[in-house]
């Protein structure tokens, strides 16, 4: 199944037991194409931007594909596998690439983000990683909440003993506009089970994510 259809739907949450709903992800809602050029164009000719000159032509066009594309969650398979030999110890993705939009200014803001698990029966794909966080990231949104979306997708689909998720990223809105101080960075974390309620994992997985530095 796609990862669309794997996740669960709102009324699949609230028929599970309370001690498991989810803060379901949903996917982005059908775009419009032509009403998004028309909106650029309007946005933009609204800016005072001369449209008639050859180099801004084609500039809503080229916009809105652009933003369709930041918005739109491609669709992955969340391939897993026996895990025969009861492999107990931490399963770490490090520095997948994220590119996001802040919500409330649709700016981007990008990083890496950290992936990790304690396996229970069954163990995940290694670059399902990659395709989980970019699934998630194509949308406008907080980190925090693209943080605590990666990692419930990931204990809700594979039931592992233990989840975290960190994502360290530099947001346009603050080094661009606003404060205007470019180079800082904003880290969020996300940690379940044994991750988040042992002390010793919990330390294993915030010093390799180099949290703890």
């Amino acid at each position: 199944m796609s990862a669309t259809a794997d996740f669960p739907t709102a009324n699949d949450a609230a028929d599970a037991p309370p001690h498991w709903r989810p803060r379901i992800a949903r996917p982005p809602a059908t775009s419009d194409p032509a009403a998004v050029e028309a909106a650029a164009t309007s946005l933009l000719t609204a800016l005072g931007l001369d449209l008639t000159d050859e180099n801004l032509a084609e500039t809503p066009r080229r916009m809105a594909h652009a933003l369709l594309e930041m918005t739109t969650a491609p669709e992955f398979e969340l391939t897993t596998f026996p895990n025969e030999e009861k492999y107990d110890e931490l399963v770490l993705v490090q520095d997948i690439p994220v590119q996001s939009l802040c919500e409330h200014h649709m700016l981007p803001f990008t990083g890496v983000a950290h992936v990790g698990y304690l396996p229970g029966a069954r163990i995940l794909g290694l670059s399902k990683f990659a395709r989980m966080v970019e699934f998630h990231a194509r949308r406008p949104q907080t980190q925090e909440r693209l943080t605590k979306r990666i990692a419930d997708h990931l204990q809700q689909q594979l039931e592992p003993d233990g989840v975290g998720v960190v994502i360290e990223a530099e947001h346009t809105c603050m080094s661009l506009r606003g404060a205007r101080v470019p180079g800082t960075r904003t880290l969020t974390s996300a940690l379940f089970g044994r991750l988040r309620d042992d002390a010793r994992s919990r330390a294993e997985f915030l010093a390799l994510t180099k949290v703890a530095r």
